[in-house]
């Protein structure tokens, strides 16, 4: 069964569907999203909701803000409410003005730490994009520029932990090597 046959398949489980694309930096999750946004389009409207937006600067990633936003994000797209969120300024390093998010029939979560344990209840689907870290951080630092390699260094390992501490790869429903 393809992917997108199969993810459809475990949306119908849920009136209000979640799908969580974690892994490590550099994988294509946000490159899958995208091709999941599209083909899912055909039976869902979708929005993207990526933890880079979420992320409170380098150091402070996984702290309570990324949390509080996953809980309540999905708690309010379960209950067919509007909710807003204030998106991290990377060049400024603070967080933005309060955006409402657009309402949708599925909420895709792309990004390191998406299938965190607080949030797993709410998921529909889960899928992990596995990747060697060498590969993974000079895809990221082709994209982004050797200027964020210190940060990314560090990246690599507070990503590491928030991995080893939440089970991520294990608690997904699908793995995808890359």
């Amino acid at each position: 069964m393809e992917l997108t046959a199969a993810l459809l398949d475990l949306c119908k489980s849920s009136a209000r569907p979640i799908i969580a694309i974690d892994g490590p930096a550099g994988a294509g999750k946000t490159t899958l999203a995208d091709h999941l946004r599209a083909s899912l389009s055909l039976k869902y409207k979708c929005t993207i909701l990526h933890m880079d937006d979420l992320y409170n600067g380098w150091d402070h990633a996984f702290d309570h803000h990324l949390n509080d936003a996953l809980i309540g994000a999905c708690e309010a797209h379960q209950k067919s409410q509007k909710f807003s969120l204030s998106r991290y300024n990377w060049s400024r390093g603070e967080y933005g003005a309060v955006e409402e998010v657009p309402q949708s029939e599925l909420l895709i979560l792309e990004g390191v730490g998406s299938m965190q344990s607080a949030i797993r209840p709410f998921l529909s689907a889960s899928i992990w994009i596995d990747i060697e870290a060498e590969t993974g951080l000079a895809r990221v630092l082709l994209r982004d520029g050797e200027a964020i390699s210190p940060q990314m260094q560090g990246w690599l390992i507070s990503q590491e932990q928030h991995f080893r501490e939440n089970d991520s790869q294990n608690a997904a429903d699908f793995v995808l090597s890359n």
